[in-house]
């Protein structure tokens, strides 16, 4: 005989879910058991498991780098500074910057109005002092005047020689600073050469407090104001001894860079050295100049993740 299955009373698909009420009238007759969740609930479940099991073992095994950051500033070794040595007026510049110069050529002439009549003064004396000394030889006075007036003449002709200044040495004028008619005060920058073989180094700025544990041979990124991502890679060559104040640095940086470097409280120097005379910025290349200004920093420590969020392990770990 049939076996004949009840059917669920009419109301109880009101109160209970379909397949519950067939469960219950026999109707169905595979062992599957009743889904009382949607079905994305359970991959959710193992993906959220994965996710938690995954981010402890990035925080198990990743590390924190703290970085010693400050300003940097490129620097052309080989560069001389030439400054004017006397208050003067410039009289003509006699080159441009770019321009090949060899040793000895005239760069800028100096106002030179009272040599010349200091000079054309002597030598009128030296005339009156030789007419004595000719219409009357034992008269010893005009001697020892031509003596005097000698001597004070070749000092006048070497101030007269000095209100030119030449080039030292060979190489290319990177930087004229001065112009016809302006008036320049002893040590005022007047205009710089750069050898042939000059190369690029790196000074950078650092909070002193970094000292003790920053040493050469570190690496120290360099990004170039103005170029962002256009970061260089270099090696320190040499860490200053001393942990100096703002103004010693600025003093030792020059005085082109006291005004364009920012940095406050205990400071360090930090030098090293560019691999080349140019970089790469958008497909292109660049060249370094003197006296460009950029962010450098070195990573001087590292932790792992676990001990910067939870400081208390640390003497567990170690």
């Amino acid at each position: 005989m049939a076996q004949v299955h009840p059917q669920p009373p009419a109301h109880s698909e009101a109160i209970f879910r379909r397949e519950a009420s067939e469960y219950h009238a026999g109707t169905i007759t595979t062992d599957q058991r009743l889904r009382l969740g949607p079905g994305w609930t359970r991959w959710t479940f193992w993906t959220m498991v994965a996710v938690v099991l995954s981010t402890l073992g990035f925080v198990a095994v990743a590390h924190v780098d703290e970085y010693a950051s400050g300003p940097a500033i490129v620097r052309v070794e080989g560069r001389t500074e030439l400054t004017a040595p006397f208050s003067a007026t410039v009289a003509a510049v006699l080159v441009q910057p770019g321009e090949r110069v060899a040793a000895g050529t005239p760069l800028v002439q100096f106002a030179k109005d009272d040599e010349q009549a200091e000079l054309g003064r002597i030598d009128r004396e030296l005339d009156l002092q030789m007419l004595k000394l000719l219409r009357d030889p034992t008269d010893n006075g005009a001697r020892q005047a031509l003596t005097s007036l000698y001597a004070a003449r070749d000092l006048a002709e070497s101030r007269l020689v000095g209100r030119l200044m030449r080039a030292h040495y060979g190489g290319v004028v990177s930087d004229v600073r001065v112009h016809p008619g302006e008036r320049v005060n002893p040590g005022d920058l007047v205009a710089s050469i750069i050898e042939p073989n000059a190369t690029h180094s790196l000074i950078a700025v650092l909070p002193g407090h970094y000292r003790p544990v920053l040493r050469p041979g570190m690496t120290l990124r360099f990004e170039l104001d103005g170029f962002r991502y256009a970061y260089c890679d270099v090696v320190i060559d040499r860490v200053g001894d001393d942990v100096v104040g703002p103004a010693e640095s600025k003093r030792y940086l020059g005085v082109d860079a006291a005004d364009t470097i920012t940095a406050d409280g205990p400071l360090v120097l930090v030098h090293a050295r560019l691999g080349a005379a140019s970089f790469r910025s958008d497909d292109r290349r660049l060249s370094y100049f003197d006296g460009l200004h950029g962010r450098a920093e070195v990573a001087v420590r590292s932790e792992p993740l676990l001990l910067a969020l939870m400081p208390s392990l640390k003497g567990l770990y170690r």
